[in-house]
């Protein structure tokens, strides 16, 4: 069969970067971030997290082809913000909030755990 082997999608090759940055030529404050072994999960949360902020004017995702494990985000900002700013800051947000989603998650289960 034509399809690649199943540990693809997840396992970044030697040598490749996670997540690389480039820099727009003809869009003040726009970027596109590569984030290799992802796919509509990651880029769809990240893009709702990039909407929260005030200072992104656009953010969007793609995936460049079915068989490419990767995502390309674009970012585009005002001048109060830079793409990479904003990037940094919804990862930042999304980490805290799943923190938070698992610090409750856990404590539901020590309560129900106790019960049983």
């Amino acid at each position: 069969m034509n399809a690649p082997d199943r540990y693809e999608r997840f396992v970044v090759p030697e040598g490749t970067k996670k997540v690389s940055y480039e820099r727009d030529t003809k869009i003040i404050n726009a970027a596109s971030f590569t984030i290799e072994r992802e796919d509509h999960t990651v880029g769809n949360i990240l893009r709702m997290q990039l909407h929260r902020d005030d200072n992104v004017l656009f953010a969007g995702y793609k995936l460049p082809h079915p068989l490419q494990y990767k995502i390309i985000v674009r970012v585009h900002t005002t001048s109060q913000s830079s793409p990479m700013q904003a990037y940094n800051q919804a990862i930042n947000d999304l980490d805290k909030e799943l923190d938070h989603l698992r610090n409750a998650f856990e404590t539901e289960m020590a309560k129900h755990s106790r019960d049983y």
